[in-house]
């Protein structure tokens, strides 16, 4: 019988207990988070449809087929000093909520101490009981301290709760700082291959354009033109040459700039030259608006930030009412320490206490009032992600669009071209018309051919801030 009272005992303060928990957490002050309303467009006003189009996954630059920047976005990915700082924040961030979930259980700490004291047998002593002149004592002491804040009002919870939203905003931060890492590295892999069609294509006018000079030369000996024919000649050659060389020089520039994204020394990094090719980026979905919601990793931590600021508010409430706690410690005393762990020298001792704020100055007023004002700081911060967010993506599409018609226009300008410099030396030959005539076509010709490989560069750099502002494959909710 004596059994069964002693389970009711335990099922009944296991109850209690229950009830209890139950009862704090209802107790917890402060509002509880709601997302704050937006109202998405239908659809983006540029999207066209692209029903063949893969879906964009993590590894989006699987998608322009290059070998070679998959490898410089791996090596970006790993190498990073940038990404490598985000992610130890991500760390830093974990382990400060951490040790925010540590304030939910006691404090217990060990302080051992040991005193030898000596009274004096001169001094003049008040009557206070000590009849010992001349003494000298030892004392050992042995406790256990316990600590533990009775979070009544959830002020320690929602500290938590905001300590957990600020790791995972630091890590959607680091989510963007890595497709930053990689989009960037994509568009100086192509601003670099269109640098190595730039020098190719002046390397090749260069070319024809000394050929010309030496024609001219020997013409101008034989009578056949005059100086001034061969001074413009060469005017434009040397025009060309420097703009060869100046294209060379910013082609060092943008390789060193690949080497600090990608993590390596600029002195033993080097890429082999290669033209970029005229091919149309690849296709892009981009989804409806509301998506951007749960693909963008700016636009989530913003979102996880008012989480934070929306748990501070309790925080700051909490501030108002007693804070409960209990304060014990448990262990041995004893002037020998032979002695100090017989049972007869336990010391123990248990401290409720309260804690009401009486009179502040307006403090805790003040405080709440700021908290409140952050907390709509980052509600504005977070409608203003969304919509920078939409009008990245209808800036990539718009660009995408236009650009995709001027390479048309271009391909179709330097055919033209070619033919208006075939017709101006085959007129210039038969004396119809001057070498001003010949020049022009030249120049024509180069100017359009630079910017056609200059807007193909622009066309796939457009499809890369695209799939940047999308998330680039990102979803809410992955881990770093």
């Amino acid at each position: 019988m004596s059994s069964r009272l002693l389970r009711n005992a335990r099922v009944e303060r296991l109850a209690v207990l229950l009830a209890l928990q139950g009862t704090l957490a209802a107790c917890m002050v402060g509002p509880n988070y709601v997302r704050p309303k937006t109202d998405p467009p239908a659809s983006f006003k540029s999207q066209t449809a692209a029903a063949d189009a893969p879906p964009l996954t993590t590894e989006w630059w699987q998608l322009y087929d290059d070998p070679e920047l998959t490898r410089l976005v791996t090596m970006a990915t790993t190498s990073n000093q940038t990404l490598a700082q985000a992610v130890a924040a991500v760390d830093e961030a974990r382990a400060l909520a951490r040790m925010a979930a540590a304030d939910l259980a006691p404090t217990i700490t060990a302080n051992p101490t040991f005193t030898r004291e000596r009274t004096s047998a001169t001094a003049n002593i008040p009557d206070t009981g000590i009849t010992s002149r001349g003494v000298t004592t030892n004392n050992w002491l042995l406790p256990i301290d316990l600590f533990y804040e009775i979070d009544v009002w959830g002020r320690v919870r929602r500290g938590l709760e905001s300590a957990r939203a600020q790791a995972v905003a630091s890590a959607d931060d680091e989510a963007l700082v890595r497709l930053t890492v990689q989009t960037d590295v994509a568009q100086g892999y192509f601003g670099l291959r269109l640098l190595d069609a730039q020098t190719d294509i002046l390397t090749e006018t260069v070319a024809s354009y000394r050929e010309q000079v030496r024609i001219l030369s020997v013409q101008l000996k034989n009578g056949l033109v005059s100086p001034l024919v061969v001074s413009q000649a060469e005017a434009l050659l040397q025009t060309t040459l420097a703009q060869l060389r100046d294209t060379q020089r910013a082609r060092n520039d943008q390789e060193h700039a690949l080497a600090v994204l990608c993590g390596q020394p600029a002195p033993e990094f080097a890429l082999s030259p290669r033209p970029l090719d005229e091919v149309p980026p690849p296709k892009i979905p981009p989804g409806l608006p509301v998506m951007l919601l749960a693909r963008r990793p700016d636009v989530a931590a913003a979102e996880q930030a008012v989480v934070a600021a929306n748990a501070r508010i309790g925080v700051a409430m909490a501030e108002f009412y007693p804070q409960f706690s209990l304060a014990s410690f448990v262990g041995f005393e004893s002037a020998n320490v032979r002695s100090l762990t017989d049972w007869k020298s336990r010391v123990a001792s248990l401290v409720p206490g309260v804690a009401q704020p009486i009179f502040e100055g307006g403090r805790l007023k003040a405080n709440l009032a700021a908290t409140r004002a952050q907390y709509r700081q980052t509600v504005a911060a977070y409608i203003e992600h969304i919509l920078v967010a939409y009008a990245d993506v209808e800036d990539a599409l718009s660009d995408l669009h236009a650009y995709t018609d001027e390479v048309e226009n271009l391909r179709r300008a330097v055919t033209a071209s070619r033919e208006y410099r075939r017709v101006a030396q085959a007129q210039y030959t038969i004396g119809l018309v001057d070498y001003l005539t010949v020049i022009d076509a030249e120049r024509t010709l180069l100017s359009n051919q630079l910017l056609l490989v200059e807007r193909v560069n622009l066309n796939l750099g457009a499809s890369i801030r695209l799939i940047k502002a999308l998330g680039g494959g990102w979803q809410a909710g992955q881990g770093p």
